[in-house]
Formats: structure tokens, sequence, C-alpha cells
């Protein structure tokens, strides 16, 4: 159950990240507040998970899953640059995310 908790928490990082851009350097009301709120649960959640999951793996799988899931809605969303070498990390991303989760089972 902590894993799907600090996958939740991932994507609410994901979510506060992109709410940042939204929210206009937090100077539109709404966006800012589901920003905020997003921010907090995120965090909760994080803290709920290092319940059970060592920090130093946990930590990095919450900001390598909230990375590459913002530069990759970044893509989408903003229209932000491609290329072979951005998509290359991105991939490494992925990998890292993946074999910490393995080292640890």
């Amino acid at each position: 159950m902590s894993w799907f908790i600090l996958f939740v928490a991932g994507l609410l990082e994901i979510g506060w990240a992109i709410g940042l851009k939204y929210s206009d350097g937090l100077t539109r009301f709404w966006p800012s507040v589901a920003t905020l709120l997003a921010l907090i649960v995120s965090f909760v959640l994080l803290g709920v998970a290092l319940k059970h999951l060592p920090v130093g793996t946990a930590y990095a799988i919450w900001v390598g899953i909230g990375a590459l899931g913002t530069a990759l809605l970044g893509v989408f969303l903003f229209s932000e640059a491609v290329s072979p070498l951005k998509l290359i990390s991105l991939g490494l991303i992925c990998i890292g995310i993946v074999g910490l989760k393995l080292a640890h089972s």
C-alpha cells in the first residue's frame, strides 16, 4: 500500500508543478488554491509512505515521478521543445524509478 500512496503523491507533485504554471505565479486565485491543495496532499502522502519505505528510495521515486510527468505534460500542454536528448534523459529517469523500486523489493 505504501508504494501506491507514494505513486499518488508523485502524481500530485505533477499536479502542483503544472498548477504553478496555470496559477501564473500564484496570482490567479482558483488555480493557486488547487496548486496549494495538491502540494499539501502530496507532502502528506509522501510522509505517510515514508512510514514504511526508506527515505532515500521514496524521495527519489517521488521526485522522479514528478519530474518525468511534469516534463511530459510541459511538452503536451505548453508546447515545450522536445529533443532526442530530452527523451533519452526522461527515459533514464523512468529506468531509475523502476530500478529503485526493484532494488527495494
